[in-house]
């Protein structure tokens, strides 16, 4: 259970993700382009932390909360 370099920079892809396909559903919602650059920052914040987290608690199987089978 730790972290590498690789998994931050999949989690700022996923921040990047989840923020603009956040910016493209408000704007089918509210018919207008608008950037809520507080939303943005807060959505993308949580997607990265939520993946970070994920890889974290995960073994190098994808099992929650267990260690590595050596």
């Amino acid at each position: 259970m730790n972290l590498n370099v690789n998994d931050f920079i999949k989690g700022l892809a996923v921040a990047v993700l989840t923020s603009v396909l956040t910016i493209v559903y408000n704007t089918l919602q509210t018919g207008t382009l608008a950037f809520d650059w507080a939303a943005i920052a807060t959505t993308a914040l949580t997607a990265a932390i939520a993946y970070l987290m994920k890889n974290l608690l995960t073994n190098t199987e994808g099992k929650m909360l267990k260690k590595d089978v050596k």
